[in-house]
């Protein structure tokens, strides 16, 4: 049975290149007009911002695997944290209205025993992924499905 695969969305580093595209194109028009040369190449590093985060969502999984939730993070050095399903007593669904908007939200899932939540930051469909979480933790069966 396959794996549940989840991501943090691309929706907001997707709005964070096109932000940025707009940025350098008024700066390099701006450069024709004014001939500063500083104007676009500080311009150019407003694409750090979105890819930063471009990289650091290619490296942040969560996966349920058969009785488990497996959460991976990290480039150089990786951080994984894994939880029993059957131990997942809460699983709290928040999303600001910015979120709201873009179908995204953050899961903070509370385990028995556990003095701190696990909190996933911007996934699509938050709310039907929290459910999957809950009917696997009731189950005592991990979903088979990605995301």
């Amino acid at each position: 049975m396959p794996d549940k695969i989840v991501r943090p969305s691309m929706k907001f580093i997707k709005a964070g290149y096109v932000l940025a595209f707009i940025v350098l194109a008024a700066a390099i028009a701006g450069y024709v007009q004014l001939q500063l040369i500083w104007l676009p190449i500080a311009a150019a590093v407003l694409f750090l911002w979105p890819a930063q985060r471009h990289i650091r969502r290619q490296f942040t999984v969560m996966r349920i695997e058969g009785d488990k939730l497996r959460y991976e993070t990290g480039f150089l050095s990786k951080s994984t944290r894994t939880i029993q399903l059957s131990k997942v007593q809460d699983v709290r669904m928040d999303q600001s209205l910015g979120q709201r908007l873009f179908g995204v939200g953050d899961l903070s899932i509370e385990t028995a025993g556990e003095t701190s939540r696990l909190t996933v930051r911007n996934i699509d469909r938050p709310q039907n992924v929290a459910d999957e979480i809950m009917e696997a933790s009731q189950s005592g069966l991990g979903k088979g499905h990605v995301v």
